[in-house]
């Protein structure tokens, strides 16, 4: 039987429209966008083009996008770059505000600022993984300098209600920032309606290369950069652009945003169909975040009396992928930091799996799922009674 891939939360494959869109830049057109002759320009041209058709798809002005290498350099860039440059502002704010539940990216990002000297602010989140607004509220005073708040949890998909939280901030002179790595192609993304100071996306969650993506920087947001060199995107990220990459990456953008609605309702169905199964047939399992406005690609499960590590053994020798979280942290016999500020205990967290689908999920892998993943935990019951 075909294999079957359930880890698009992780990455997905480089579409063939994006592929194509990118391989003249990998050969003839390898100009160098900083040079003036007509390789150079030529290049320039390319690069400025794929900005502009990013800026279009997220309803931004072109001046408003740069390129990064990934959603990591984009969320580092906008909390600690934007940190530092308030608090040598004339308002010296202070103070950083995430949730517990952020990408590492982010929370990495927040506890560095905090060594250098920020009060950082955890804001709680309820038991299915949604921030309380009343904490988000209180935060919002005069020496917090950022907030940064990620709009659809990697983990276990719950929407979080960044509108209204962007709306707060503006109210009160404060930098918002949310990473939409996982939100892009799953929700609209207009920042012309949404008062957001920075958003950040990655090419490789929707159909481009890892390696490539792009932050959004509303004007006259300031921030200090990471890096340190050349005069490229004002500044504020020096370094030769990748241009293949970049033409790539807008490709899929605009694939994604063009897509977007139907695809939402395919993934949908097939979450809720592997979810009533998985339910059905081992009715003590545990779907987090299932009382909360959920991405349609996410399923994060526990099994009660399983070792999440053995049941991936056992899916992957049967050819289908999955994973224990984050990709970011495979490998790590630790506790997901999302499900335990979720209050989810140490050993059920021990047993979740997440389910992601996407481009390659079809009607008969979720079929195959629906009876393959109840059967290995049955199987699993079964070899731990015996023992």
């Amino acid at each position: 039987m075909d294999p079957i891939y359930l880890d698009h939360a992780a990455t997905t494959p480089v579409r063939g429209e994006v592929l194509e869109a990118m391989l003249p830049f990998l050969g003839e057109r390898f100009g160098n966008p900083s040079s003036m002759h007509r390789w150079g320009r030529d290049a320039r041209v390319a690069l400025d083009e794929a900005r502009e058709r990013v800026a279009t798809c997220l309803g931004a002005h072109v001046d408003e996008i740069i390129f990064t290498s990934c959603g990591t350099e984009g969320d580092n860039l906008a909390v600690l770059g934007a940190w530092r440059t308030q608090r040598a502002s004339a308002a010296g704010r202070n103070a950083v505000a995430v949730t517990p539940i952020e990408h590492k990216a982010v929370l990495a990002a927040a506890h560095q600022a905090e060594a250098e000297g920020a009060e950082l602010r955890l804001l709680p989140v309820s038991c299915e993984g949604v921030v309380d607004m009343d904490a988000v509220r209180a935060a919002m005073d005069d020496s917090l300098a950022i907030c940064s708040v990620m709009w659809i949890n990697n983990e276990i998909g719950t929407v979080q209600p960044v509108p209204e939280i962007a709306e707060l901030a503006r109210e009160s002179g404060v930098l918002f920032h949310t990473d939409a790595v996982q939100a892009l192609g799953k929700v609209e993304i207009d920042v012309g309606r949404l008062p957001v100071s920075m958003l950040a996306v990655s090419g490789h969650k929707i159909g481009a290369p890892k390696g490539i993506g792009a932050l959004f920087i509303r004007r006259g947001t300031t921030m200090q950069p990471l890096f340190f060199g050349g005069g490229q995107d004002r500044g504020r990220r020096p370094g030769t652009e990748n241009v293949a990459y970049a033409v790539g990456f807008a490709t899929a953008v605009e694939l994604a945003v063009a897509e977007r609605e139907e695809e939402c309702r395919r993934l949908r169905d097939f979450r809720e169909r592997l979810e009533l199964a998985i339910m059905q047939q081992v009715p003590d399992a545990v779907i987090h975040g299932s009382g909360a406005d959920r991405a349609p690609h996410i399923i994060n499960v526990s099994v009660p009396g399983c070792d999440a590590e053995s049941l991936l053994m056992a899916l992957d020798l049967r050819g289908v992928a999955a994973s224990a979280g984050s990709a970011c942290q495979s490998g790590a016999a630790s506790v997901s930091h999302v499900l335990s500020a979720l209050g989810v205990g140490a050993d059920e967290a021990m047993s979740a799996l997440r389910l992601s689908l996407g481009s390659l999920t079809t009607d008969d892998h979720v079929t195959r799922v629906s009876e393959l993943l109840p059967a290995l935990v049955h199987k699993a019951r079964g070899s731990a009674a015996v023992a």
